[in-house]
């Protein structure tokens, strides 16, 4: 597969190498999730909701539309992870809160997610902190991208690959903060 013309082997080699280890990670979080008797878009929503939360934020931190949203929140209320409260300073708005049970599952998940991250069997301390370095700079360069890369030239194949970065760029996001949160 050659995705980058022009490109050389190294990056498609990285390119690869981080294919095969976000598919990995997705598929470990999968078996968490059933593990634990919960959708894996459950599983992001609790590690987003610390506190009480409009159903808009929810839905701009977890960067979906506001019927998926809804679908989640519907799922974790049947549950009994979460109820829907009105907002205290605007009763036309709902907040989504964690209930006991919810909290006490938010826990777990945030500590089995550190537990099935492959860095903290595989690296030293040193390497993590290395790898978080790296995820850190390229969630960054990901950051300062305005919209899609041009569709001329050598760009052309990045264009073809937005869609993968994105889905690369969340897995990282994700990957910064549990290692964040692991390190805090």
């Amino acid at each position: 597969m050659n995705w980058c013309p022009g490109g050389n082997r190294l990056d498609q080699d990285i390119f690869d190498a981080m294919t095969e280890f976000i598919t990995q990670l997705m598929q470990r979080g999968e078996r968490l999730a059933e593990s634990l008797d919960v959708p894996v878009s459950c599983m992001k929503a609790l590690r987003r909701l610390d506190v009480p939360v409009t159903m808009k934020d929810l839905g701009q931190r977890l960067r979906c539309d506001p019927s998926f949203v809804t679908m989640i929140a519907d799922a974790l209320e049947q549950r009994g992870l979460a109820k829907r409260e009105a907002n205290a300073t605007d009763r036309r708005i709902k907040n989504l809160v964690l209930t006991e049970r919810g909290l006490e599952l938010k826990a777990t998940l945030d500590q089995e997610t550190l537990c099935v991250m492959p860095w903290a069997d595989a690296l030293n301390e040193e390497e993590r902190e290395q790898f978080l370095g790296f995820v850190r700079k390229m969630n960054a360069s990901l950051a300062e991208q305005d919209g899609p890369p041009p569709a001329t030239g050598k760009g052309h194949a990045k264009v073809k690959n937005h869609a993968a970065a994105a889905a690369v760029a969340a897995v990282l996001e994700e990957v910064t903060s549990s290692t964040a949160s692991a390190a805090g």
